[in-house]
């Protein structure tokens, strides 16, 4: 009897398990079905360089069309070591931005040098309001005017691209830059000016990346500039953005009209500039 039992308990596991076998594919489905971000995204599909270019332009375009009104924050720092002394600063600002390319700032507060204060960052906001209506801009934005472009390859869901400056100018820069391969929006910029702003400069190198805001716009996320002086010394500027408030937009779809150079185009903001070249203690 005992045996008799045993063999029928076995026989009922073994049931249970087929059964199980038989719903356990079923069950995967349905659960992979909800997890789909888990999954490893398909590699951006095979374009040049100038394909890439031209649909990142007509995409900003579109972007910066729709894009009327945001608010944000920025934290400015600068840390310089040398000659003759070290120093350092940081900025709390509020920005607030209105098309096609008006840019207001207010200083929320303040602390550290007022030198670097004066000649870095109030300089670095009053020269960013005035860009706007620079007619400089056309000559300074991400373009076949102005750049070559090459394909270094692939990375992640990013094209990475070579950019090589037509005009050895100091509004220009040569590096490599990161473009969503879906959204075709520049992600990440690795530069340097294509020129020195300044006999005091010898070497800049700056560090850009941008964040996805109401998941349409590509605004500022961070950017470093190490800059190294002629004498020695090393400041490093970093800029912090955050707390993006679009209150004002249009569907991008229907924001097709060309448009002049705007977010996203040119110099990435907080760039590498001439005062913060010539700061010296």
């Amino acid at each position: 009897m005992t045996g008799w039992r045993g063999r029928q308990v076995q026989n009922d596991k073994s049931r249970s398990w087929t059964v199980v076998g038989c719903w356990l594919p079923k069950i995967l489905l349905i659960l992979l079905a909800f997890v789909p971000a888990a999954w490893p995204q398909s590699e951006p599909a095979a374009l040049d360089a100038e394909q890439i270019v031209q649909r990142l332009m007509e995409r900003n375009q579109q972007r910066a069309a729709a894009l009327q009104h945001y608010i944000g924050k920025r934290s400015y720092h600068l840390e310089y070591h040398g000659f003759p002394s070290s120093a350092e600063a940081t900025m709390d600002v509020e920005v607030n931005f209105d098309a096609p390319a008006s840019k207001q700032f207010t200083i929320v507060s303040a602390t550290g040098s007022k030198l670097i204060q004066n000649r870095v960052f109030h300089r670095l906001l009053e020269s960013e309001e005035q860009a706007g209506d620079s007619s400089n801009r056309k000559h300074t934005e991400l373009s076949p005017e102005n750049y070559d472009f090459s394909l270094a390859g692939t990375e992640g869901t990013n094209y990475l691209l070579n950019v090589e400056p037509k005009v050895e100018s100091k509004f220009l820069y040569r590096g490599k830059i990161w473009v969503d391969a879906h959204d075709f929006a520049v992600t990440r910029i690795e530069a340097q000016p294509a020129r020195s702003p300044s006999f005091w400069t010898t070497k800049s190198e700056i560090h850009h990346t941008y964040q996805k805001v109401d998941n349409v716009f590509y605004l500022p996320k961070e950017n470093k500039t190490v800059t190294s002086v002629r004498l020695g010394g090393v400041a490093t500027l970093t800029i912090e953005y955050g707390s993006y408030h679009v209150t004002a937009a249009q569907p991008v779809a229907l924001a097709r009209k060309p448009v002049t150079s705007r977010e996203g185009f040119g110099w990435p903001d907080g760039e590498f500039s001439s005062e913060l070249a010539n700061f010296r203690r």
